[in-house]
């Protein structure tokens, strides 16, 4: 008999993989988690039924949350990651050059735990000796951290849950003021074919905040359809910019797909308000 686990993406649209084995399903105090292994992506971290991550197309969401910033950012020394925690975007944070510290606060132990226990790829970045790992509520840490970090990455679940309050307008001014005054704030902000309003809220709750705010756009195979976006805003510094290129081994980004990431189709422009 085949086993299939599904992730209902929309009502009408459901992502089935095939898979061979089961390997933790449990109730945290804040989710539902599960691992699975897929035939087609390896091993599958899901929270809430929603896919977070797989062996197959990690690199390509943790590349792309972590290093436009990192890379636009002339000396981000100090980095805050909000989240994440299966350690992916940590991983790319502490192995660039110019980080000094990379803080990772998450609020769900267990996902740290899975990831732990199932993805050692991405749970190598724990014990980096640049790294930080905070269990807590991230709302909560940024609001007592004032003008300290020069980089902030929100690598959330989509907005249900916990999640809800880090798409709000009054977290991403706590943001602000938790970045030093030429800091830059990157966050994920969902499928631009599902997810239009999402977009439109957190790019409009960013754009209040700070004075330059753009979208990006990446592929990840297993999120939503396939096609991924992310904002970044920034006090000082154009993300579109390079300033401060890594020399890391990378799958996916490049400085050629720092720039293209930004070239958004038009009606991509129209769910931000832009020309077109």
């Amino acid at each position: 008999m085949d086993l299939w686990v599904t992730e209902y993406q929309t009502p009408a649209l459901g992502f089935s993989c095939k898979s061979s084995e089961t390997l933790r399903i449990e109730k945290t105090p804040f989710q539902d988690l599960a691992v699975v292994v897929t035939e087609q992506f390896g091993k599958m971290l899901l929270l809430d039924g929603m896919v977070m991550t797989t062996d197959c197309d990690e690199f390509v969401y943790h590349e792309m949350i972590a290093m436009v910033a990192l890379n636009s950012h002339p000396d981000p020394r100090k980095v805050l990651i909000i989240g994440g925690g299966d350690g992916g975007a940590l991983r790319e944070v502490v192995r660039h050059p110019k980080v000094d510290k990379g803080v990772l606060v998450e609020i769900d132990a267990r996902v740290v735990q899975a990831s732990r226990d199932f993805f050692p790829q991405l749970a190598c970045s724990f014990s980096d000796p640049k790294a930080e790992l905070i269990i807590a509520d991230g709302i909560k840490y940024i609001k007592e951290h004032k003008n300290e970090f020069d980089v902030i990455l929100v690598d959330s679940t989509e907005p249900v849950g916990p999640a809800v309050a880090l798409f709000s307008p009054e977290f991403y001014q706590s943001c602000f003021e938790a970045l030093k005054e030429d800091g830059m704030l990157a966050v994920q902000s969902e499928s631009p074919f599902f997810n239009s309003e999402v977009i439109q809220m957190v790019y409009g709750g960013i754009s209040r905040c700070f004075p330059l705010t753009d979208l990006y756009l990446a592929n990840v195979p297993t999120y939503p359809s396939g096609l991924w976006s992310f904002t970044v805003g920034s006090k000082k510094f154009d993300p579109q910019t390079i300033r401060s290129l890594s020399n890391q081994p990378l799958k996916y980004y490049n400085e050629s797909i720092h720039k293209a990431a930004f070239n958004l189709p038009n009606f991509v422009k129209e769910i931000i308000g832009l020309d077109v």
